[in-house]
């Protein structure tokens, strides 16, 4: 049988252990800044160093994220990880344009969008060096039976969701073909 005393001193203790755990999670929570809010941190110290370059690509940067939460129904926040498919998605879309460039002769465009995809490389998650890649390729190729160039997709699908967003598809693709062409 609990006796009043037992009973309340439980209580208390339950109390300051809920206390401190509030106070914790309060502060992890206020203390870890979201992908958005360091990229307005970004903008304002862009604005304070007068570094006029890098304003506009932040600022479509900062646009692209806001397009994408009206697409996604204008909840609270993107995830950091929908946000860096957004970056990595701007970064595809400038490679493409230096493509085109290159085939145009306007090298003065080629040079303003890797300056461009250099800057936003800044906000990519860092990402996976051609060994690891392998590795992960190797592993994959072993779990498919049969596995030759008509799996390349299959491959591609598995060896990109291994990945988890810290490789560039592009790079993927050539390790895939190599390993299968051996």
């Amino acid at each position: 049988m609990v006796d009043s005393k037992t009973k309340s001193l439980d209580i208390v203790q339950s109390y300051k252990l809920f206390i401190a755990l509030y106070k914790f999670t309060d502060f992890y929570f206020k203390n870890m800044a979201t992908f958005v809010e360091k990229l307005n941190e970004d903008i304002k110290q862009a604005m304070r160093d007068k570094r006029k370059e890098d304003l506009p690509i932040l600022r479509m940067l900062l646009s692209s994220l806001k397009n994408k939460k009206i697409d996604l129904g204008n909840k609270d926040e993107l995830t950091d990880e929908e946000a860096q498919a957004i970056v990595k998605s701007e970064v595809k879309k400038r490679k493409d344009s230096i493509v085109s460039y290159k085939e145009g002769g306007r090298d003065d465009l080629v040079e303003i969008e890797q300056k461009e995809i250099d800057f936003l490389m800044k906000y990519m998650p860092e990402q996976m060096p051609e060994e690891e890649i392998e590795k992960i390729v190797v592993e994959v190729i072993a779990g498919i039976p049969n596995a030759d160039q008509s799996k390349f997709g299959q491959i591609m699908g598995v060896a990109i969701k291994e990945t988890k967003g810290q490789a560039d598809g592009g790079m993927v693709g050539v390790v895939v073909k190599k390993l299968l062409a051996k």
